[in-house]
C-alpha cells in the first residue's frame, strides 16, 4: 500500500518540459539585440570599422613594393613570424584571418537581412521609386558588395594560395615582389583589380559615413567634415591599391 502511494505520488509530479532551442535564443540578450534593425546596423558598423582598419594596414603594406623586393618580402615574412618565439610561426596571422572572416560573415549577413527587412517594409510602388538624392556610392552598395565578395575569393586564390592567375611553377611562396610582377603583367587581371578597387572606394565612401551615423558620432556641426573625411579615406585607399597594378603596367615596378 505504501509503495503504491509513493508510485502514485511520483506519477502525479508533472515532468519538467525541456527548454527549446528557440526559447534559449529568445532569452539571450545578444540574440535579441541581433534581431533588431539597430542591432544589425551596429554590427555592420563595428565589423565594417574593423575591416576598414585592415584595409588601411593592407594598402600601407602593399606600398612597400615601391621600396623594393627586399622591403615587401621582409614584410610578408614579418606577418608570419610576428609573435615568435612565444607563439608558433603564423599563429598571429591566422588569428587575424579568423577575426576578419568572422567580421566579413557578420557584415554580409547583417547587410543581407537588413536589405530583406527593408524590402518587406516598403510598398511595391515605393520599391520602384528612384531616390534622386541618393549618391552613386549608396546606390551601388549592394552590387558593389557582391563584386567585392567575388574579388576577395579571387584574391585569396590568386595571391595567398597561388592556384589561379599563374602558370605552373610561376608562383613562389613569400616572394611577393616576383608574384606581383607576374600577376599584374597580365592586363585583364590588372583591370579586374582596378575595377574592384573602384567598387571598394564607393563602398567605403558610403559605408564609413553610414557607420559614423549609426554609432552616433555625427552632428549637424561636424556632418559636412565627416563626409569629407569618409571620402578622402576612400579615395586614398583606392589610389594606394591601384598604384601597384598601374605601377607594374607602367613599368615603374620592374
Amino acid at each position: 500500500m505504501a509503495e503504491s502511494a509513493v508510485e502514485e505520488g511520483k506519477a502525479a509530479v508533472p515532468a519538467k518540459p525541456a527548454r527549446s532551442v528557440a526559447a534559449f535564443f529568445s532569452a539571450n540578450p545578444l540574440w535579441t539585440f541581433w534581431n533588431t534593425v539597430i542591432g544589425k546596423k551596429i554590427v555592420m558598423a563595428v565589423t565594417g570599422g574593423v575591416l576598414v582598419l585592415f584595409v588601411i594596414a593592407h594598402v600601407l603594406g602593399n606600398l612597400k613594393i615601391f621600396i623594393g623586393p627586399d622591403a615587401i618580402n621582409a614584410y610578408a615574412r614579418f606577418l608570419r613570424e610576428v609573435g615568435q618565439p612565444e607563439l608558433e610561426y603564423g599563429q598571429v596571422l591566422w588569428c587575424v584571418r579568423i577575426v576578419l572572416l568572422l567580421c566579413v560573415i557578420l557584415h554580409i549577413t547583417a547587410a543581407a537581412q537588413l536589405t530583406r527587412m527593408s524590402w518587406q517594409a516598403r510598398p511595391e510602388g515605393y520599391r520602384e521609386k528612384k531616390n534622386l538624392e541618393a549618391t552613386i556610392a549608396s546606390r551601388t552598395m549592394r552590387w558593389g558588395g557582391l563584386l567585392l565578395i567575388v574579388f576577395i575569393v579571387f584574391h585569396i586564390l590568386h595571391f595567398t594560395l597561388g592556384v589561379v592567375g599563374f602558370e605552373a611553377g610561376q608562383y613562389i611562396p613569400l616572394d611577393v615582389y616576383h608574384n606581383v610582377l607576374a600577376a599584374f603583367s597580365i592586363w585583364p587581371i590588372s583591370v579586374f583589380y582596378i575595377v574592384s578597387m573602384a567598387a571598394l572606394c564607393l563602398h567605403l565612401d558610403h559605408g564609413i559615413w553610414s557607420a559614423i551615423q549609426t554609432l552616433g558620432w555625427s552632428t549637424s556641426r561636424n556632418e559636412r567634415w565627416l563626409k569629407i573625411v569618409s571620402r578622402v579615406i576612400a579615395i586614398a585607399i583606392f589610389v594606394g591599391f591601384i598604384s601597384v597594378p598601374v605601377g607594374v603596367m607602367a613599368g615603374w615596378v620592374h
